[in-house]
């Protein structure tokens, strides 16, 4: 079938059609189990090196957050926060039980009202390594995580070099820039009555920062 644009489709007879949606359908296909494979090495990898700091692999915040990086931990709680309002309650579920947080947190984002390492961000990340200890404590263990949770929401901790600090930090922006839109306008910054005094300059530092971000470098 793949030699069809060579030879012409004519000695398929009715199949003539079909041919190039399922060389799509192969290429596709091949495409989606090479990621595949990607993405079980190196959630293979992540486990590892978790096992060797002798830190439960399935369940890499169980003992804390020490694993975790504010950049990262600002991620997660933007996730957690978008989740709850799309109404996904057995999502943001996830989040609650593996990483501490809660609705009532001062955690904000649709502006972002915190600072990677900030004595704010401090204070929030102890607030939820007591809850996390706190639930142990009752015999409430987190569930385990693996590649699907780590696929969607990036669990598992990470190296935080450059391009990955930077790539969180255009996601959280995204999910701020996306709760802003949604609770203010398409322009939120163009009607001065549209956001609230206290919070315009916020808004105004994430969709600037996440512009920023987003911006292809000059090659």
């Amino acid at each position: 079938m793949l030699s069809a644009p060579v030879f012409g489709t004519a000695w398929t007879g009715p199949f003539a059609a079909v041919i190039p949606v399922a060389a799509g359908l192969l290429s596709g296909g091949g495409l989606f189990l090479v990621q595949r494979s990607r993405l079980r090495r190196r959630a293979d990898v992540l486990r590892r090196r978790l096992a060797e700091r002798g830190l439960d692999a399935g369940r890499p915040a169980r003992d804390g957050l020490g694993t975790y990086y504010d950049a990262q931990l600002v991620l997660l709680r933007s996730e957690y926060e978008y989740l709850r309002a799309r109404g996904a309650r057995e999502s943001a579920r996830l989040f609650e039980r593996s990483f501490g947080f809660t609705p009532e947190d001062s955690f904000e984002t649709g502006p972002l009202n915190m600072a990677l390492d900030s004595p704010e961000m401090l204070t929030l990340r102890e607030r939820w390594e007591r809850r996390i200890s706190s639930r142990r404590q009752h015999g409430m263990e987190p569930p385990a995580l693996g590649q699907q949770e780590d696929l969607l929401y990036r669990v598992f901790p990470r190296e935080m070099t450059l391009p990955a600090e930077i790539a969180m930090r255009r996601a959280y922006l995204g999910i701020s820039r996306r709760l802003i839109l949604e609770r203010f306008g398409a322009k939120p910054l163009e009607n001065p009555g549209l956001v609230p005094e206290p919070l315009r300059n916020r808004v105004e530092r994430d969709l600037r920062e996440y512009e920023a971000l987003s911006r292809r470098p000059p090659r």
